[in-house]
């Protein structure tokens, strides 16, 4: 099996060619991230917002594989850390930068570094065929939305210092909706890609 990606990337003799494939895969992919981040909505006093990231970092994951797309969320978190305007707009509309974006901290940082695991798990599970029918895609999505989660929502916790009824309130349950539907959207988007990649290949290729 394999991905997207790296059906359409140079093969391994043309090992130049490839890299550099593989790094304007990186740089697309987060840029597309911080595309969708910039779709963001804010619920009164949430500070989590309501953003189309998951989208993109469930696409990038399927499309790219375990270790492309994990390299991709990372450059996108090194966006930020330098001070690219590259996450959601704060509620002050401005955009958060530095180190302290991915720190213990900050009450997005767990969903920030569950981007990163989500498109590697997800990717693993796109690399064993596991998005090229949506029986099997929407499963997949699922994973990744739940490791997000895991990952985002004791990390809010922590640095909220509230229960667990007031964390729920802020960083899972506005969700859900919207979230449902991008995983549904990416669930579909990946099958249709390999149709369209199986119709136009050349014959002959694998």
């Amino acid at each position: 099996m394999s991905t997207i990606a790296l059906t359409l990337a140079p093969p391994r003799s043309r090992a130049t060619a490839r890299l550099a494939f593989q790094v304007a895969c990186a740089a697309a992919g987060s840029a597309l991230i911080a595309g969708l981040a910039q779709i963001s909505i804010h619920l009164g006093q949430n500070p989590v917002p309501i953003t189309g990231q998951t989208l993109g970092v469930l696409l990038v994951g399927a499309a790219y594989g375990p270790a492309l797309g994990a390299v991709t969320l990372l450059l996108y978190l090194a966006e930020a850390v330098v001070g690219l305007p590259v996450l959601a707009r704060n509620p002050s509309g401005g955009h958060d930068t530095g180190i302290a974006v991915i720190q213990f901290a900050e009450v997005t940082g767990g969903y920030l570094w569950g981007f990163v695991v989500a498109s590697a798990v997800v990717g693993r599970l796109a690399d064993r065929g596991w998005d090229r029918v949506v029986w099997s895609a929407i499963p997949t999505m699922v994973i990744g939305e739940v490791i997000i989660f895991a990952f985002g929502l004791p990390w809010l916790h922590h640095a909220l210092g509230v229960g667990w009824g007031t964390t729920l309130s802020y960083g899972l349950w506005p969700f859900l909706a919207g979230d449902t539907l991008k995983l549904v959207i990416a669930a579909g988007l990946l099958p249709i890609s390999w149709g369209l990649l199986d119709r136009y290949r050349p014959s002959g290729e694998p």
